[in-house]
Parts: structure tokens; C-alpha cells; sequence
């Protein structure tokens, strides 16, 4: 007579699994082939995402550019040749200019900023004339640029950047540049206050689809040098009292609280490479989208170790640019932008097809 056989208990079940290591986990399946590394990929570049930061200059004329040399393949432009190359950029699919301006003449106040005949406005009209809303114009709303003494302010008579009178000189900016065609106006300054004032005169004026994007984490960094050359910066001194230390980061999130409530369409973290932890934490907390500005030393870092054959450029640029898509960013100002926008559109090599 045969017995009945006992139920197998969990314990039962167990003691019959194979004895020795535990197996190894093969993360590594997913990146076995291009196809499974595209199923499963996290972050994506497009040439919408990429704003091209441009300069025009009040003393080129025609179609005449003028090359900066720490940053090179990037110049200052005449009206012409900057309607040419935005309108190239734009056929590429970059998603935005934004436009500086050199004037050939400076003052205190930085007349120049607010006067619908000077460079900056005129260049926002060309665009604006050239491109009309098949891309978005924006402008470069900072004194630095105007003033002879260089600074984002106005000063007071002990020589300090007047954060009050400078407000009253960037809402007149605001309109202004607003009216020359702007679709977007992008206040650099760091100063306290500037976003509810800008807001504020715009809306005023019957300006009220301008949208407002904060330059709100700018930091006090050694990364501008060469944007001194393209603007030729008049500075004396530096920027420590308005401009973000360096070695701060919960301040950030101050700054963007306070942007956020006076208005903020938009917030920035410039520079970019050296502050990913900022506009990681920027972009967790942020209701409003948030972008960051690979600034003209990150660029001519990459370019002059490129040119020693230290770095492959290609594939530098776009791991730096997709750097700033995992940190938060969703939009990327990059002088490398009209150039990435056409690898897209003409089929990246299949070594850099990851960046898809």
C-alpha cells in the first residue's frame, strides 16, 4: 500500500533551491544594444530645447561680422549678418535668440539700453521683422552692456550699484525692448526686486504676453571672461555685491521663491557646468520651467581642449548639453546651439546617435 505524499511546506521549497552565490544582477542587459539603450533611455536632446545667444554690434555694418577670439566660431554681427545667421539658426530648429548688444557709445546710465534707435533695440526689431513668431526673441535686459563703468546698475555717489534707481532704468528697458519685438525679455542683473518691477511695467504699458524669464541663480563666476571680450565689458571692479557667491546653493532657492512670487515666466542657473547640483535642486523645487546658460567659458574650454585633440568635440558638446536635460533643464542657452540644431536635422554619425 502505497502512502500518501505530504504536502512540500515553503521551508521545503527553499531548502531545494540550488546552493552557492547569489546570481549576479545584469543591469548591463539593458545596455547591450543601441536599440535597448533607446528603449529605455531617460533624457533626450532636440535642437527646440536650445536657445543661440547672439551679439550684434553697433559699428558693423553690411553684411560684416567681427570674430571673438576666446570664443571661436562665435563673432559680433551687423543688422544683416545677424538676421542671416538667426534666420539659419531658426531653419535648424533652435528653439529661441537671445540677443546682447555692443554699442559704440556708453554712458552712466546706460542711455543707450532704452533707446528704441540703439543696437540692442534695433537688433530685436531686425529679428523680430525677419523671424516674426516662427521662433522666440528674446532680450538680453542688463545694463552691463550700456554703462561705461560695466556694472548691471546704476551708481550712487559713493560709487555702489543703486539697487532702487537701477529698477527704474530696467522697467524702461522692459518697454522698450518689448516694443522693438521681443517676445521675452530676460532680466541678468541680480537685482532685488527687478522681476515684480519688470512685470509690473510691462503690464502697465499693454505688454502683458511679454513673457518674463529671471535670471534667478547668477552666480559671481570666473566662467564670463570671454562673454567681456564679445560685449567689450567696460567693467571696473566686479560683481560680488549683487552677483551670487559661488559657494552658496540654498540661497538659490531663495532667489527663485522670490522670482516665482513677483511674476517669473521662467527661471535660469547660469553658469551651467559648474552648478548642476543648483539647477538640480532648482528644478526640483521650481513650479515654472527652468533653464541654464552654458556661459562663454564652459564654451571655450571645450573648444581649445578640442582643438589640442584633448577631448572628442562632438560628443563633448552633446554629453555636456544633455547634462543639463538630466540636472532639470528644459531649455539650454548654448553658442553651440545653431551647430547642434544641424546635426539633428542632417542625422547625427551613428557614434552619437545616443543623444536622440
Amino acid at each position: 500500500m502505497t502512502t500518501p505524499s505530504q504536502p512540500r511546506t515553503p521551508s521545503d521549497a527553499r531548502n531545494s533551491l540550488p546552493t552557492g552565490p547569489l546570481p549576479v544582477e545584469r543591469t548591463r542587459r539593458l545596455r547591450s544594444t543601441s536599440a535597448l539603450r533607446s528603449l529605455v533611455r531617460e533624457h533626450t536632446l532636440r535642437p527646440a530645447d536650445l536657445v543661440l545667444p547672439m551679439f550684434v554690434a553697433e559699428d558693423l555694418t553690411g553684411g560684416d561680422s567681427r570674430p571673438i577670439t576666446s570664443m571661436p566660431g562665435v563673432a559680433q554681427h551687423s543688422l544683416d549678418s545677424l538676421a542671416r545667421t538667426a534666420t539659419e539658426a531658426v531653419e535648424r530648429g533652435v528653439g529661441g535668440i537671445m540677443l546682447f548688444g555692443v554699442p559704440t557709445e556708453k554712458d552712466a546710465i546706460g542711455s543707450g539700453a532704452t533707446d528704441p534707435d540703439g543696437v540692442l533695440n534695433q537688433g530685436l526689431a531686425r529679428l523680430r521683422a525677419e523671424l516674426g513668431d516662427d521662433t522666440v526673441v528674446m532680450a538680453d535686459l542688463c545694463l552691463d552692456e550700456f554703462t561705461d563703468h560695466g556694472h548691471c546698475g546704476v551708481l550712487d555717489a559713493d560709487g555702489r550699484v543703486d539697487n532702487d534707481a537701477t529698477l527704474e532704468r530696467y522697467r524702461d528697458m522692459a518697454v522698450a525692448q518689448a516694443e522693438a519685438g521681443a517676445h521675452l525679455v530676460g532680466p541678468s542683473g541680480m537685482m532685488d526686486g527687478q522681476i515684480a518691477a519688470i512685470r509690473d511695467a510691462l503690464d502697465v504699458t499693454g505688454h502683458e504676453d511679454t513673457v518674463v524669464y529671471a535670471y534667478t541663480a547668477k552666480y559671481a563666476s570666473a566662467f564670463f571672461g570671454p562673454f567681456r571680450e564679445a560685449v567689450d565689458s567696460s567693467l571696473v571692479g566686479d560683481r560680488r555685491t549683487y552677483q551670487q557667491d559661488p559657494a552658496n546653493g540654498r540661497e538659490a532657492l531663495r532667489e527663485l521663491e522670490l522670482d516665482v512670487a513677483e511674476g517669473a515666466d521662467l527661471v535660469m542657473v547660469k553658469p551651467g557646468m559648474p552648478y548642476l547640483d543648483v539647477l538640480k535642486e532648482v528644478s526640483q523645487a521650481s513650479p515654472v520651467p527652468v533653464g541654464a546658460y552654458q556661459v562663454s567659458g564652459e564654451y571655450a574650454m571645450i573648444e581649445a581642449a578640442a582643438a589640442n585633440g584633448w577631448l572628442d568635440r562632438e560628443r563633448t558638446i552633446l554629453e555636456s548639453l544633455l547634462a543639463f536635460r538630466r540636472a532639470g533643464a528644459s531649455t539650454v542657452l548654448t553658442y553651440h546651439a545653431s551647430e547642434v540644431a544641424g546635426w539633428f536635422r542632417d542625422g547625427l554619425p551613428e557614434g552619437l546617435r545616443e543623444f536622440l
